[in-house]
């Protein structure tokens, strides 16, 4: 299969969010060898304004046939090679809404232009040389961003600031690799080789592809965010917990045991890190069909948590019930939420030693909400997931990419320390080189592309 960049094929797709009376402009825009003739095919510039790359033409879209007029726009040239894919690109500037962008891409691809595919926009701008892998994937991470910590990433992603450290890594590789091979080559014509400073090199470079992998859980972390579930019997106020955290009444607050009978979501930004908050159903043995799938649902949501708030009723203490619960969610990151304080008559609740995070709260009252927000900050760092104050956090595919280049430069290691012949040391060289490739996109297969720019929406 050709890519479409390197086919000639000119593609078309809307270029903005769509939504009834909610948008004041949509963006149609098309990449491509026939762009340029298609916009002057359908666009009506009125006087004497100038057809030339980075200008804005005020006009009207027409039917080429009919010549009934569309819609009034906008249209922005950028010719090849100063725009985003390095093709021609025209964009067409229509009124917000459904209607109008709709028709204006139906013209552009009666007039040759195909459907874009998911992420092809910038595909071709990566195959065209625009960008490299790391800075597409950074876009796709600045749209989907859900805090400004991972905006700031993906921005940083976007500038080179990924790219350039794996380049260099790749290139000293590279260049260790060619002193080791010239040695084998040219063994009677040159000096012996500087094993030392080899071994120097290597370790050097593994140091610093230690130092990136260490940034996965917090890259992971920005992008994906953090799930949390609120669990605990009924009635101990985890949905007034949800309401006063969000600061809306997503659930249903009452004084009835079992109100809430399914997950209720909610989507906070604390701290910079974005978190799922799930409101369980309370857990408990019930005869209530209903409410027992929802209590079915609750226990599903507490597995599949990262970390989980263990809601308790302060007036009532711990219970056998809430230490049956405990057992279910020991092994996860834990926060005890200890609700209702302002109705408990004694001040001190007992509860396992084993829990080492206990937060006071009176949810009614919008109490204690700051102190679970830093309790939750401080359980993300005490496991190795701090996310503040970087410049760089690579993805999943990323890290499986340096992982592989970290163990084939341990094996060089150990290949070096064996005293095998120089020509083992090149095997795991390459496997490194190649692995560091991977991740910018030198050396990429076509599988690994559509994986990934399958990813982004049409009209990126």
């Amino acid at each position: 299969m050709s890519h479409p960049s390197i086919s000639g094929e000119t593609i078309a797709a809307i270029a903005t969010a769509i939504v009834p009376q909610q948008g004041s402009v949509g963006i149609v825009r098309i990449s491509g060898s026939q762009a340029f003739s298609i916009a002057q095919t359908l666009f009506y510039a009125p006087g004497k304004q100038v057809w030339e790359s980075h200008r804005l033409l005020y006009g009207y879209v027409r039917h080429p046939q009919t010549q009934r007029t569309i819609d009034e726009a906008l249209l922005l040239i950028m010719r090849s090679p100063r725009s985003y894919t390095r093709e021609d690109i025209i964009e067409f500037h229509c009124h917000g809404g459904i209607v109008p962008v709709q028709q204006v891409l139906q013209l552009c691809i009666e007039q040759g232009a195909r459907l874009a595919l998911p992420g092809e926009f910038t595909l071709r701008a990566f195959l065209n040389g625009r960008l490299d892998l790391t800075q597409a994937e950074s876009i796709a991470d600045l749209v989907g961003a859900r805090s400004e910590a991972a905006s700031h990433i993906a921005l940083a992603g976007l500038q080179g600031k990924l790219r350039e450290p794996i380049s260099r890594l790749r290139g000293v590789a590279v260049g260790i690799l060619a002193e080791i091979e010239a040695r084998i080559d040219f063994e009677d014509d040159l000096p012996p080789l500087d094993e030392p400073s080899i071994k120097a090199q290597i370790e050097a470079l593994l140091s610093q592809v230690e130092q990136i992998l260490a940034t996965a859980p917090s890259g992971e972390l920005l992008r994906s965010g953090l799930k949390v579930a609120i669990v605990g019997r009924p009635n101990v106020g985890k949905s007034s917990l949800l309401n006063a955290w969000s600061q809306s009444d997503r659930a249903i607050v009452t004084d009835l045991p079992g109100t809430t009978r399914d997950v209720v979501e909610s989507q906070l930004v604390v701290r910079g890190i974005p978190i799922q908050v799930l409101d369980t159903a309370g857990i408990r043995e019930t005869a209530d069909l209903v409410e027992q799938i929802g209590v079915a649902r609750s226990q599903k949501v507490a597995e599949a948590a990262d970390l989980v708030l263990l809601a308790i009723d302060a007036q009532v203490g711990w219970t056998v019930e809430d230490a049956e619960i405990y057992k279910t969610v020991s092994e996860k990151i834990l926060i005890l939420v200890i609700n209702k304080i302002d109705l408990a008559t004694n001040s001190t609740v007992s509860y396992p030693k084993s829990i080492t995070q206990v937060v006071e709260t009176a949810a009614a009252f919008n109490q204690g909400i700051d102190k679970l927000e830093q309790a939750i900050v401080d359980a993300v760092a005490a496991n190795s997931l701090n996310a503040a104050n970087l410049d760089l956090a690579i993805n999943q595919r990323q890290a499986a990419a340096l992982t592989k280049a970290k163990i084939a430069l341990e094996q060089v290691q150990a290949t070096i320390t064996t005293q095998l012949p120089l020509d083992f040391w090149t095997i795991d060289l390459r496997t490194a080189i190649q692995a560091l490739g991977e991740i910018t996109g030198e050396e990429v297969t076509e599988s690994v592309l559509e994986q990934i720019f399958s990813r982004f929406c049409i009209g990126k």
